[in-house]
């Protein structure tokens, strides 16, 4: 089953006021919403979504049917950041060196030589990752941990940034080969997304009608609004938002609160509670506030918790969705003043 949020889910900040010239990182991040916008209609919480990803230095898993864009989001939202992406499409025979690279002998020179995979680009989209066996997926785990690879013992840097987009279909539309436990919470966060509303349908057919051609960025519109500089310069500004004891302390009661909750099998981790936190800064500032809320935490809780936990057998039996759960937590869990 998929899981819809029932919560908070719209990560769609309106441009702060009172901004000022030494927001300039944050106008451009705000405008690739813009550009992005110019390929792909409706899907604005997601391209939010993985600006925090950006932001916090983590990685984002898609959940979506076929045919909602998960792709070309990806491809615009690189477009709009002038950033290098790569694509590869998994599948059962794919091998972890088709990811990461290998060692190529040259006969001319009688000598291995490493040719880089597509791991080596700022944006990895690892289409239908659920797809592929488990050593290939496993292949990914130190790229997106270390942010580097390792082949024949000798370890080589990934650019930065880097960040893996994953695509999968919901259960109903399940892969060969699920994503494990410890896989999925190397992803920071799980964003669905919807199939479009009538309104948003009827101008993404509107759009084709038109001619547009989703292999054609440039003839659309996108064009590059933010870089790698403006990236890091966030960075460094999300790092200096403020978090007061008592947000840390709400923080750690939601994750403790999915631990004792009855209907999962298996909570959230420290290194979930640490991911709220991260991501909750990035949505402050990227609202234009210098700290963090307790709405910001609500607003970040389900895609960064989502993937984290796992229902009983008895409440996937009985139609429970965790996110429903989640939502109950969330509103039981005294907020801090």
């Amino acid at each position: 089953m998929s899981e819809q949020s029932s919560g908070p889910q719209v990560l769609s900040p309106a441009n702060p006021g009172g901004a000022t010239d030494d927001d300039g990182p944050r106008q451009a991040l705000l405008a690739v919403r813009n550009e992005v916008a110019k390929a792909v209609v409706g899907q604005d919480a997601t391209v939010t979504g993985l600006l925090i990803a950006l932001l916090s230095q983590g990685h984002v898993l898609l959940e979506g049917v076929p045919g909602v864009a998960k792709t070309l989001l990806v491809r615009a939202l690189s477009a709009a950041l002038s950033l290098d992406t790569k694509r590869v499409q998994f599948t059962p025979d794919l091998m972890p060196g088709d990811v990461t690279g290998s060692l190529v002998y040259d006969a001319h020179t009688s000598e291995f030589s490493f040719r880089e995979g597509p791991a080596f680009t700022n944006l990895l989209l690892a289409d239908e990752i659920n797809r592929t066996p488990p050593k290939t997926q496993a292949s990914l785990l130190e790229a997106m941990e270390e942010r580097q690879v390792s082949v024949d013992g000798v370890s080589r840097q990934l650019p930065t940034p880097f960040l893996v987009a994953a695509t999968q279909n919901p259960v109903e539309y399940e892969g060969t080969y699920p994503l494990p436990e410890a896989q999925l919470d190397r992803f920071l966060l799980k964003l669905t997304m919807p199939l479009p509303g009538r309104g948003e349908e009827i101008e993404v057919i509107r759009r084709h009608a038109a001619g547009f051609d989703p292999r054609d960025l440039a003839a659309a519109g996108v064009r590059p609004v933010a870089g790698a500089e403006d990236l890091k310069r966030a960075r460094e500004a999300v790092s200096a938002v403020a978090v007061e004891p008592e947000i840390i302390g709400y923080i750690v009661d939601l994750v403790r609160a999915t631990r004792a909750a009855p209907s999962f099998q298996l909570g959230v981790s420290p290194r979930g509670a640490s991911a709220l936190l991260n991501t909750s800064r990035a949505w402050a500032w990227l609202s234009g506030r210098p700290f963090v809320t307790p709405d910001d935490v609500k607003a970040l809780a389900l895609p960064c918790l989502r993937h984290r936990v796992a229902l009983q057998p008895e409440a996937q039996m009985d139609g429970v969705r965790v996110d429903d759960v989640l939502g109950s937590i969330l509103a039981s869990v005294p907020v801090p003043r």
